[in-house]
């Protein structure tokens, strides 16, 4: 656990690449107008334009050029703790012409207001699998409201921890939805790619069942306003889900039942 953060960090700095290079992505089609975001995110975000967000844990930006392609007086900051994925990010800002309003920032999340100077924001948008990532909600929530202007508000849209604990071949529960231990994984390959040969293979990863989210963010003073639980993902771990009409990526077979696959929240900072 020492070393949680420097072990993770090697795994990501290594795969970028195949990431920026895979099919998964489409880094050309989104040159080309393809959109990231998905449907709900546009509109529970709203109007953006004139405002300042930051995008913690951004990868290599595609969802943070997203949001600046769509807005276009927004000004976007996304923060990534992978050298390779922030020098990525860049050069992509730079392809779209959307450099002048879209910089990307080297750092860790939980020193961010830190490697940011201090800066506040309107908004701070996250999610898609960086929650996962992080050992400490309580800690991270009380960055995002450090982060945040009064009035500000955070917005997420995360993989479902009840679908985390579900097994990728049949839909049925294979792990504690309440546990608040670490999974270690020792697993080659990417979700972009799983037969790609890496060498960086071990990685931390944490649970957050709902309750824990939602305490974390009462606890550190915001409020919340919005949050949506959503039957489908964009997700392709779990095999047995079928193509989805639309963008709303794969969900269940019909004329079986459900549960939630993704969710949504917002929440404020009062001013």
């Amino acid at each position: 656990m020492d070393d949680w953060l420097t072990t993770n960090q090697r795994l990501w700095d290594e795969r970028v690449p195949l990431h920026v290079g895979s099919t998964f992505y489409d880094v050309e089609g989104f040159k080309a107008g393809r959109p990231t975001l998905l449907p709900h995110e546009v509109e529970e975000l709203g109007p953006l334009d004139g405002l300042r967000l930051l995008h913690l844990q951004c990868h290599f930006g595609l969802d943070t050029l997203d949001i600046a392609r769509l807005h276009p007086t927004v000004s976007v900051t996304g923060l990534d703790f992978s050298a390779p994925a922030i020098c990525a990010a860049a050069d992509l800002a730079a392809d779209l012409r959307l450099a002048g309003r879209a910089r990307f920032v080297l750092g860790d999340v939980y020193r961010a207001p830190t490697v940011l100077g201090d800066q506040r924001f309107d908004v701070v948008y996250t999610g898609k699998g960086a929650l996962l990532w992080l050992p400490d909600l309580d800690r991270w929530a009380a960055v995002v409201k450090e982060l945040l202007e009064p009035g500000g508000f955070l917005y997420v849209t995360e993989f479902h921890p009840v679908s985390d604990v579900l097994d990728a071949d049949q839909p049925f529960p294979v792990r504690d939805y309440f546990a608040t231990e670490p999974l270690i994984y020792d697993e080659p390959g990417s979700y972009v790619d799983t037969s790609a040969p890496t060498v960086h293979n071990v990685s931390y990863e944490w649970q957050h069942p709902i309750g824990r989210l939602l305490t974390a963010l009462i606890g550190a003073g915001l409020r919340l306003e919005l949050f949506h639980e959503w039957d489908f993902t964009n997700d392709n771990r779990l095999k047995y889900l079928v193509a989805r009409s639309g963008r709303r990526g794969r969900g269940w077979p019909p004329g079986v039942g459900t549960l939630p696959l993704m969710y949504s929240l917002k929440a404020i900072r009062p001013a």
